[in-house]
């Protein structure tokens, strides 16, 4: 399906096209898990859209980015987001987030000439479930812009490449179907540093384009084109992993980045001060919301059995309940790489 969006001052319309259905040759433009059969495991899609700056009277455009849980599990840990612009057309400001509830973590960074846009965002989404960011562009100068318009995302536990890329053509024209190749790491020019983070490293390889590099588990900042990644690497210890996430797949590295003498300081230990809905049967399923502090990348236990779809943003967790052995108050605790917090009460009920 093709999807067509109304000009706004540009002499042709928008094209857009996404990729979920490249294997057969046929594009899915924003499509829904409902188009299609979902595909088996975690599967994230990404669609771009929305109208360009006008020329005359001048004024910006608005545009949007959005990506969808679209398989049969939980998508879940870092997922990586770009949206590159052609040139002529440039954003002044990163992007804006709309999704609530704030149970998820956001950051992004945008390049100096305003065309290049990374973001990584995470959190835990159920199947269907949906989350977008926003910004304006504007026109920069009075040529005519020319190029494509191009956003990407990618997750480690996400293995099927279909859905990725997400183009949007200035000209009218249809683009084609585009699955990235799948990456390969060939080396580390850096493979030790300091735990408290801040070496910088550069990770060669091939079809990096697009690409997240995570270092024991950890996104690191920075950037990749298509035969390298530069980063600089976040705290941690021991001999850590080092992966590079891309639309088309992901790959680690043969050898490991040893972090050296001591780590970085534990962060403030997560704080809950309640919880939503304080019962539900114990069959479980019911779904509620943690408030608290210093909860990023928690986890969240019933009387010590894990909740299903925890999703943990800074100040905010969403949960559903699981089962329970029996009908009683249960504590409800929030675990970070801070610690544990203390317990709120849940009760099930028969």
């Amino acid at each position: 399906m093709i999807t067509r969006l109304a000009k706004a001052g540009l002499a042709a319309a928008l094209s857009v096209t996404t990729l979920a259905a490249a294997a057969t040759g046929a594009a899915a433009a924003t499509a829904s898990p409902a188009d299609a059969p979902a595909v088996q495991g975690p599967h994230v899609t990404v669609s771009a859209y929305g109208t360009l700056p006008s020329a005359n009277p001048p004024g910006p455009g608005a545009f949007s980015v959005s990506w969808v849980s679209a398989g049969t599990e939980d998508v879940t840990g870092p997922t990586h987001l770009t949206l590159d612009l052609p040139p002529g057309l440039t954003t002044p400001d990163i992007a804006m987030m709309y999704s609530t509830p704030y149970d998820y973590t956001f950051t992004e960074t945008l390049s100096p000439d305003g065309r290049h846009l990374e973001a990584v965002f995470t959190g835990n989404r159920q199947p269907g479930r949906s989350d977008f960011m926003k910004l304006k562009i504007y026109r920069t100068g009075t040529e005519q812009p020319t190029g494509p318009i191009v956003a990407t995302v990618s997750n480690p536990n996400d293995t099927d490449p279909t859905g990725h890329v997400s183009v949007v053509t200035l000209d009218g024209s249809t683009p084609a179907p585009i699955v990235q190749p799948a990456p390969a790491v060939t080396g580390l020019d850096t493979t030790t540093g300091p735990g408290a983070g801040g070496t910088a490293i550069t990770v060669s390889g091939s079809n990096l384009a697009h690409g997240m590099v995570l270092i024991g588990g950890t996104p690191a900042a920075g950037t990749c084109t298509d035969t390298a990644c530069t980063v600089t690497t976040p705290g941690g210890s021991g001999s850590a992993p080092v992966s590079v996430v891309t639309p088309g797949g992901t790959t680690t590295a043969a050898g490991t980045f040893d972090y050296t003498g001591d780590p970085p300081p534990a962060p403030p230990a997560p704080v809950v001060s309640l919880v939503t809905t304080t019962s539900g049967p114990v069959a479980g399923g019911t779904s509620t919301y943690i408030v608290g502090e210093n909860l990023t990348y928690g986890t969240v236990a019933f009387g010590g059995v894990p909740g299903t779809h925890a999703s943990c943003g800074p100040k905010f967790c969403s949960v559903t309940t699981p089962p329970a052995a029996g009908p009683g108050p249960v504590d409800v605790t929030v675990t970070t790489a801070g610690g544990t917090s203390a317990a709120v009460a849940f009760t099930y009920t028969s």
